[in-house]
């Protein structure tokens, strides 16, 4: 017997969600998504792993920590937002604040030495150098009860 599993094909979305992208709804709501708030891009290039982080809008010295621990590198960044508008009538004031973390488990060979971090037009880009050396890969073995 097998069973087969019919998939609905014909969901409705509601009506205010209709012709919408992500991009139609509010900034903290996009911002409340976490991990996936910093969107990383990472390949190796002469020796060096390179992290580019899309970190739009933040001050690099006061807003972002970088770090390396245990084959880990980490990229931590706190995000602050006031708006005001002041008219004779009408006030409006706005806050947003969060910090948001990104973490990247980091090839074989990957050194602490000699780490450079840059940051231009909203990117983030980190330059972990390589040793060449790989993993060794041990094959293990399972028993049988």
């Amino acid at each position: 017997m097998s069973l087969v599993r019919k998939l609905n094909t014909d969901f409705d979305w509601p009506a205010w969600m209709a012709g919408r992208t992500i991009m139609d709804f509010p900034e903290s709501w996009i911002d409340s998504l976490g991990e996936a708030a910093i969107r990383v891009e990472e390949y190796e290039d002469d020796n060096q792993l390179i992290v580019r982080a899309e970190i739009p809008g933040v001050n690099p010295e006061e807003d972002i920590e970088i770090s390396l621990t245990e084959g880990m590198l980490r990229i931590m960044v706190q995000r602050k937002k006031e708006s005001r508008h002041e008219s004779k009538r009408h006030y409006r004031s706005e806050f947003q604040y969060g910090s948001f973390v990104r973490t990247i488990a980091l090839p074989a060979g990957a050194t602490d030495q000699d780490v450079k971090a840059k940051y231009r037009d909203g990117v983030l880009e980190v330059k972990i150098p390589l040793s060449g050396s790989q993993a060794k890969t041990k094959k293990i073995n399972i028993q049988k009860d």
